[in-house]
């Protein structure tokens, strides 16, 4: 199998797949695997990277838009599909089952939880007739790289800056080795650079926290808020501030008065803060000398923008 594997590799690089690691069934701890394919012998994922330069504008508060959709939506609902139907039809072709997984982000198994990526209101909860990945779990156990502080998958190219998914299939392939995690130092920077104070110091991530400020709510780093937002929340410093301390109930209209700038297709929201705290954990991992990918300059050039909490 060493040849159909060097044949996917190649292929999958050039449907625009920048890693590609492939893990021997057994060894994943989400079983699941063997509820969406009793046969499975091999999970495939494949990962590509976000372009640093689409973090570029929300580092300088210049342009917000080319994270949220060059980042994200382009790269979740056009680069991994179509490489995850030409990696499938290969493995067809030689005669085996490939079974095509992608992040779905409007289904939830959950009923009480969110996805912050997406329009809360748009996202089906409780559905538990239908089988989910843990897609973080699975990219470690397939040997794509590591799980960081903040629950991001760290691989030594560009730390968390890539999006990946998966295919299963019952072709025996031979699989790599996995990961022995070295990225992260437990720094803290993903934690201390979250706008809205979402992951806890133990790593812990507030979804519904993080849906509100990945999407604008903190004023000091969304330059579109107006003056009036949030007027009738009794705890409005708080939450401008990014202070607060949101409940479910109280993410969801802070939410719904987040119209200061437009969302993008298939339900996704539109992010002011740039996922920030993977940009700080890039921003550690490129001082610290330990990703592969180099640049002639760093990432960050200029001290963080910061807006006055008044607005003005």
């Amino acid at each position: 199998m060493s040849n159909l594997k060097e044949k996917l590799v190649k292929h999958l690089k050039k449907s625009g797949i920048d890693i590609v690691k492939f893990g021997n069934a057994e060894r994943f701890r989400d079983r699941q695997i063997y509820k969406l394919m009793p046969d499975a012998k091999t999970v495939i994922c494949i990962a590509a990277r976000q372009l640093r330069g689409a973090r570029r504008g929300v580092e300088e508060g210049t342009t917000f838009h080319h994270f949220s959709t060059l980042a994200i939506e382009t790269v979740d609902e056009t680069v991994l599909p179509f490489a995850l139907l030409r990696g499938c039809a290969m493995l067809e072709d030689e005669g085996f089952d490939a079974l095509p997984q992608r992040r779905n982000q409007l289904i939830m198994n959950e009923s009480d939880s969110t996805n912050p990526e997406v329009d809360y209101a748009k996202i089906y909860r409780g559905k538990s007739a239908e089988t989910i990945l843990d897609f973080e779990s699975c990219a470690v156990d397939c040997g794509l790289g590591e799980l960081g502080l903040s629950g991001s998958v760290l691989t030594e190219e560009f730390g968390p800056c890539q999006r990946f998914a998966f295919i299963i299939t019952n072709a025996e392939i031979e699989p790599d080795p996995q990961v022995k995690p070295h990225l992260c130092d437990k720094c803290g920077e993903c934690i201390k650079g979250c706008p809205g104070h979402a992951i806890s110091p133990d790593g812990k991530l507030n979804r519904w926290q993080c849906a509100a400020y990945y999407i604008g709510a903190n004023r000091t780093k969304n330059p579109f808020m107006p003056a009036y937002a949030f007027e009738d929340e009794p705890n409005k410093d708080a939450i401008i501030s990014g202070e607060a301390n949101l409940t479910p109930d109280q993410a969801k209209r802070v939410i719904d008065e987040i119209h200061f700038y437009p969302p993008i297709r298939h339900a996704y929201c539109s992010s002011i803060c740039g996922k920030a705290c993977d940009t700080e954990c890039y921003i550690h991992l490129e001082r610290k000398g330990v990703l592969k990918n180099k640049f002639k300059s760093p990432f960050r050039k200029r001290p963080v923008w910061k807006l006055p909490i008044d607005g003005e």
